[in-house]
């Protein structure tokens, strides 16, 4: 595709210009740039927020039919162009193409499922307990919509936001991350070309400081939802509250994957390798704990080694590679951070904990793997957002358990076992809003609700039927005939 980045927002139907632009650089190889995007002024995010406010009423009742058409036509078409796309994404973010392009696949099945969720908006029918009168409960649109999206799944979190509120009767406005414009300028080109009403689908590039704060704090704003770290997230809470704008908050966990004694040691690996270091780490679902029993402690190292000395990271345009390189240089720098952190608290580096050089100047990290280390340090209390693992030693299942749930975040868990006592009682007690056995931490479906608990998410979930628990209103009609 072409687009004219320094008209890169699109307001009311239309696509313009900016108060300024920023450079949007290959991770993979920083002498490559992807163009200079437009920023929105903050006249300009008001006039967004006026044109949302405007078409939602006509979005709302336009016929069942044509709204479903829409959504399956954007569906479609990511799906059509999902390599394309996928590419585009790859060089924008980093993650390898065969992440990139599943990325852009999934996003397309996300608007075809709430398509057909347009057609199922039942509401229900009950006998008052007054003589004569009925009662009807119906959902309506919550109104205009901010959503606020991260660079990690530019276009995947994005769309299962956008799509159900689209299909819901919601205005959108969408303020995506600053690193990752292309893919959001591609997927709303699709958007305008679908046939979604002018105003009420909006594209904002720009600061969080200046777009988002500005979002968060309107009166005429209905409801946001965001995805991104703790701190912003109570940023958004303490904005919207004043307000009464409703909010659901998606933010960050430290995820643990169990490796029990009777795991089969090859499908421990295979959900280690895929849980912490693909996406080089850069999920708020990825297992950067790993809490394995005594038992099979050392043959599950020398394993887990062996499988990451075989990874190859590189381009993310590369044939075979798995991992690409980190986000940006500030990312890269608080990884290795990190991993000097580690080692100050007297963790065992066990493999990586390097920036790499490769063929192209860009934002590389090995894999990185530290045993012997204590839950209560840092390293396993805090959001890494990095290709790292730190390797906890514990007796039993209860011990196990235990230390999964000594964390202030709750999004996923996950355990390797054989046993079905073993993985029913930590399904039971895991304190997450996912669980997951015999799989890795990251990987979820979009027909079931995703979300977590704790400190990792607030307010409704999100995904599935569920969504429309925030993307719309319950309204209660009491008649008597006349």
């Amino acid at each position: 595709m072409t687009y004219n980045t320094e008209s890169a927002l699109y307001i009311d139907g239309q696509w313009l210009q900016g108060a300024n632009t920023v450079a949007n650089v290959n991770p993979s190889d920083t002498s490559q740039s992807l163009g200079d995007f437009a920023q929105a002024s903050l006249s300009q995010v008001q006039q967004a927020i006026d044109a949302a406010r405007n078409a939602q009423p006509s979005w709302e009742s336009t016929p069942l039919e044509f709204k479903q058409k829409v959504l399956n036509t954007i569906g479609d078409e990511l799906i059509a162009r999902c390599d394309e796309l996928g590419r585009l994404l790859s060089m924008e973010e980093g993650k390898p193409f065969a992440e990139g392009r599943g990325e852009i696949y999934r996003s397309g099945q996300f608007f075809q499922y709430y398509a057909a969720e347009v057609l199922r908006q039942m509401g229900d029918i009950a006998d008052s307990v007054r003589p004569d009168v009925t009662v009807e409960v119906t959902r309506e649109a919550v109104g205009v919509v901010a959503i606020i999206s991260p660079w990690n799944f530019p276009t995947a979190t994005a769309a299962w936001k956008i799509a159900p509120a689209l299909a819901f009767g919601n205005s959108v406005i969408w303020k995506p991350a600053n690193l990752t414009p292309a893919s959001a300028v591609a997927l709303t080109d699709i958007i305008h070309r679908a046939g979604v009403h002018p105003g009420a689908f909006n594209l904002l590039l720009g600061s969080g400081a200046q777009v988002g704060d500005t979002l968060i704090n309107s009166p005429d704003i209905d409801a946001v939802s965001f995805t991104g770290s703790v701190d912003v997230g109570r940023t958004v809470a303490a904005a919207t509250a004043p307000n009464f704008v409703r909010c659901q908050l998606e933010m960050g966990s430290k995820n643990a994957l169990v490796i029990a004694s009777d795991a089969d040691l090859k499908s421990a690996v295979d959900a280690t390798i895929a849980g912490s270091f693909s996406g080089t780490g850069q999920k708020c679902t990825a297992s950067s704990r790993l809490v394995v029993m005594e038992d099979i402690h050392d043959a599950y190292v020398e394993a887990l080694i062996q499988r990451m000395s075989e990874l190859k990271v590189g381009h993310a345009l590369e044939d075979g590679v798995f991992m690409g390189p980190v986000v940006d240089e500030r990312q890269l720098s608080a990884n290795m951070s990190w991993v000097e952190r580690a080692k100050e608290h007297g963790a065992d580096l066990a493999f990586g904990g390097e920036r790499l050089d490769r063929e192209h100047n860009g934002f590389y990290m090995s894999p990185t793997l530290f045993l012997n280390t204590d839950n209560s340090w840092d390293i396993n209390q805090e959001e890494l957002f990095a290709p790292m693992a730190c390797v906890q030693k514990v007796s039993s299942l209860e011990e196990a358990i235990a230390t999964v749930n000594d964390t202030r975040f709750g999004l996923t868990a996950g355990i390797v076992t054989q046993s079905l006592r073993s993985s029913t009682l930590f399904k039971r007690q895991a304190q997450t809003g996912c669980v997951m056995v015999n799989l890795p931490t990251a990987g979820t479906d979009y027909h079931v609700p995703f979300g977590g608990r704790k400190e990792s998410s607030f307010g409704p979930r999100e995904q599935g039927q569920y969504a429309r628990d925030f993307y719309t209103i319950v309204k209660t009609a009491y008649q008597r005939p006349y």
